[in-house]
């Protein structure tokens, strides 16, 4: 993704579109969050990943957000 596409992001991103800011395949993004190993936290909401942006920025970015990370 380039700055412009990362700049134009919602609050909440699927896992997908997380993994692509990452440089991550759709399955390995998957694998890596049922594995508990996701570059930043995610939200399941159901059946669904979702990242919050903010957290997506940081992380790009080197910063951490959430304690324990």
């Amino acid at each position: 993704m380039n700055l412009d596409e990362l700049s134009g992001l919602p609050t909440v991103v699927s896992l997908t579109t997380a993994g692509r800011a990452f440089g991550l395949s759709r399955s390995y993004a998957y694998e890596l969050a049922r594995r508990g190993e996701f570059p930043c936290r995610i939200l399941r909401i159901g059946g669904c990943y979702r990242v919050p942006t903010v957290e997506l920025f940081a992380t790009l970015r080197g910063e951490c957000l959430t304690s324990g990370r």
